[in-house]
């Protein structure tokens, strides 16, 4: 199974995401002027459940695993969000990406709410097998609040388009008809998008090179040739980052993955790293590259740093270290508030996750769309419908945060809460 990568955060340093959401949510709100009853609307998540998942082993032994499923907002349209099956997997956590998620629909403008689900096992320490059981009676169990007019799940870390069809499957079999619009991310044969696999990747380089391309380049000199670059985490997310920046002309100093990481300094051959990791299943021992730690990674002296792992790697712990100009955030809140606060300090600029990793829901949100159509378009056509959302997207924030002069992170949130605030209001109170 292709996976994201999972990168371990050291107890000490690591934060509840959690905190981290509301503490974003407030600072916009008092921005906003809401009082404390739309305040404790918007923190709150409207549905969530807490499930057992029990599992036969290939051995006869049983497993018993806990799964979950938040559904934070749906003022805006049903509930979208992917699904992790990690071990790290906690509520708080599920309930900040849920939060994090509905800022991101509502930032881009993509008519979801929020939502997110998670299982608490390594897929890498059971067999594809036992992986089908577990997602099959995850699905069956939050089947009552999943739909596609209720909530749309997709892939996330540790799960992946053969994920999607177990659940498809699974739910269609239950209502006794083929509900093709149930989850994102499906294979194509099943009705998946064209562009999907790739599309958060290709979001995040697309902010990437907007801001290269209209910022850095008007105030620092830079130009995507001759820019470094480099990326943390080397799953669906990274992997695809890198792939793209190379393509773009970016000098793809190092990269990493839970294993450890990989740097030398004229520029990695992404393809034969790609090629590499696919074989080996990690970056480690790739011929021509000095090996270097995870950490070490995120200090480098590079332009641009693209955190694609998880959430909490760029903490109070390591923030002062970090050198890099632009950082734009692939995976969900990969900076603990305490570091973005460093980094503003520092000069650094940071692309927040609701705006620079959204590719993956537009093309899901465009999957969604063509599913309940029965009407699938080119690769072509979503591949230029998503730079333009994105490009769009970008453009809107760099305003909002150069008219109130705030950051791009504060930028970001408070558009997507006014948003999903103004939904509520205009849809009224029930009962």
């Amino acid at each position: 199974m292709t996976t994201t990568t999972a990168l371990s955060v050291p107890a000490e340093l690591s934060a509840n995401p959690l905190d981290d959401a509301l503490s974003q949510l407030k600072a916009a709100v008092e921005t906003l002027s809401y009082g404390p009853g739309q305040h404790q609307m918007l923190a709150r998540p409207r549905r969530e459940m807490s499930v057992s998942i029990p599992l036969r082993r290939d051995d006869g032994t049983v497993d018993v695993f806990t799964g979950h499923r938040v559904q934070h907002n749906f003022s805006r349209g049903p509930a979208k969000g992917g699904v992790r099956f990690s071990p790290h997997v906690t509520l708080d956590e599920v309930r900040a990406l849920a939060m994090w998620m509905t800022w991101k629909c509502a930032l881009l403008d993509v008519p979801y709410g929020g939502a997110k689900g998670g299982v608490t096992i390594d897929p890498r320490n059971y067999s594809p097998a036992e992986l089908e059981r577990v997602t099959r009676r995850y699905t069956s169990e939050i089947l009552p609040i999943i739909g596609p007019e209720r909530d749309i799940p997709a892939p996330d870390i540790g799960t992946d388009e053969r994920t999607m069809a177990w659940m498809m499957d699974t739910y269609s079999t239950s209502v006794g008809f083929t509900v093709p619009s149930v989850v994102t991310g499906k294979p194509v044969s099943l009705g998946g998008s064209l562009g999907r696999s790739s599309a958060t990747s290709k979001g995040v380089v697309h902010i990437a090179l907007a801001h290269i391309a209209l910022a850095a380049l008007a105030h620092r000199g830079l130009r995507p040739h001759g820019s470094t670059a480099a990326v943390q985490g080397f799953g669906k997310v990274g992997a695809g980052a890198a792939e793209f920046l190379a393509e773009a002309g970016v000098r793809v100093v190092a990269v990493g993955d839970q294993y450890g990481a990989v740097h030398t300094a004229s520029g990695l051959d992404v393809p034969r790293l790609l090629a590499h990791a696919e074989r080996t299943g990690s970056v480690i021992g790739f011929e021509g590259a000095d090996a270097i730690g995870s950490d070490e990674l995120l200090e480098l002296d590079v332009d641009l740093l693209i955190p694609a792992a998880v959430e909490g790697v760029l903490h109070e712990g390591n923030a002062h270290h970090v050198r890099a100009g632009i950082v734009v955030e692939g995976a969900n809140g990969p900076t603990t508030a305490a570091a973005d606060r460093q980094l503003h300090t520092q000069g650094v600029l940071v692309v927040p996750d609701i705006l620079a990793n959204a590719g993956g829901v537009i093309v899901s949100y465009f999957e969604w769309v063509q599913g309940n159509q029965a009407y699938w378009w080119t690769a072509d056509e979503v591949d230029e419908r998503l730079e333009r959302r994105m490009l769009q997207g970008w453009t809107s924030v760099l305003e909002t945060a150069r008219r109130r002069e705030v950051t791009l992170r504060e930028a970001a949130t408070l558009t997507a809460v006014q948003r999903v605030a103004e939904a509520h209001t205009t849809r009224g109170l029930y009962p």
